[in-house]
């Protein structure tokens, strides 16, 4: 090669794009969800890793979730309390979706 002609570059593959506001609207989701609490284990939905996904979209968001139990009495009272705060936090409906995932208290990282 000679001293005029350049080698090619290799390009790095591009970082995925992370939106800043959505994320931010995601972490205060999360934030105001802090305060949903399992009567039955005393420690929030967040700490418990009860939370799977947050999909922001531009009429309705979703809060994808799990309960501790398959039969959790309190189900009906913590999907609404998800409601509301997420509510508190976007300016438009959110849905609420159970997964049918089984929780793992070490996703909580909760070892009895």
């Amino acid at each position: 090669m000679t001293d005029t002609q350049t080698r090619p570059t290799a390009t790095a593959p591009e970082a995925p794009t992370v939106d800043p506001q959505a994320r931010a609207t995601e972490l205060a989701i999360l934030d105001a969800l802090r305060a949903v609490v399992d009567p039955e284990i005393g420690m929030n939905v967040v700490e418990l890793a009860l939370i799977k996904q947050i999909v922001l979209g531009p009429d309705t968001t979703e809060v994808r979730m799990i309960l501790t139990t398959p039969f959790c009495p309190y189900a009906g009272s913590m999907i609404q309390q998800v409601k509301e705060q997420a509510e508190s936090v976007v300016d438009h409906e959110v849905k609420v979706t159970l997964l049918a995932e089984r929780w793992d208290p070490r996703d909580a990282g909760l070892v009895w």
